[in-house]
């Protein structure tokens, strides 16, 4: 779709980018469990009159390569994808494709005159990065400090723990899964934008409470 026809709804925009840990270590229920999550999170936000319009999502997977599954579509067209596991975990090179992602994406809003929130880039890893990382982290940290992103990282499974702790922004430590509860985070992650996407940009809303899936890491 043309970035014209694309901006003739020209409301405000709300975007994210899934940054999914596709790693062979995902082989299995854990992969199946994150499938059905993202099912869960295309509903979720095509049933809020507000959101499938204004929240824009982009998912890039990282398992032996770094691939851009979906750029930026509306939560309207969003089709959730299913993906597989395999190789290891090109983290920082995932998170660099990402941060590009949204800083192209601003870039067109601006050239088309659009409003948008502050972007969401949302990290789920099970595993620690096998790739070159300190300066996807130097970056992470440099673009949330100055707002231009909101970063969050959540682990589950066998998760290095101080390794995600470094990643996160040190003013939004990282979140652990419960287990394999990934429907319960996107349920979580789509009233997140629910609530983001019915705001005026700059402005900050308080978001869900994350009990019912989030740990505190140990």
């Amino acid at each position: 779709m043309s970035p014209d026809i694309e901006f003739v709804n020209n409301e405000q925009r709300t975007p994210v980018v899934l940054l999914l840990d596709v790693s062979g270590s995902v082989a299995g229920e854990p992969i199946a469990h994150l499938n059905d999550g993202l099912q869960v999170f295309e509903q979720e936000l095509k049933n809020d009159p507000v959101a499938r319009n204004r929240v824009e999502v982009a998912i890039v997977t990282f398992g032996g390569t770094v691939q851009v599954v979906q750029d930026f579509s509306s939560a309207a067209t969003f089709t959730a994808p299913t993906r597989t596991a395999d190789g290891n975990t090109p983290m920082g090179a995932a998170i660099h494709t990402g941060l590009d992602l949204v800083a192209q994406r601003k870039r067109l809003y601006k050239e088309h005159g659009i409003d948008y929130t502050r972007p969401w880039v949302f990290g789920i890893t099970d595993g620690a990065p096998t790739d070159e990382y300190e300066t996807a982290v130097e970056r992470i940290h440099r673009e949330d400090a100055a707002r231009q992103i909101a970063f969050f990282a959540v682990g589950f499974g066998l998760v290095i723990v101080p390794t995600l702790q470094h990643i996160a922004p040190t003013d939004r430590p990282p979140m652990m899964l419960s287990g394999l509860k990934f429907k319960e985070l996107f349920v979580w992650l789509s009233a997140s934008q629910r609530r983001v996407s019915a705001q005026k940009a700059g402005q900050q809303q308080a978001l869900p409470p994350t009990t019912g899936w989030a740990v505190s890491p140990t």
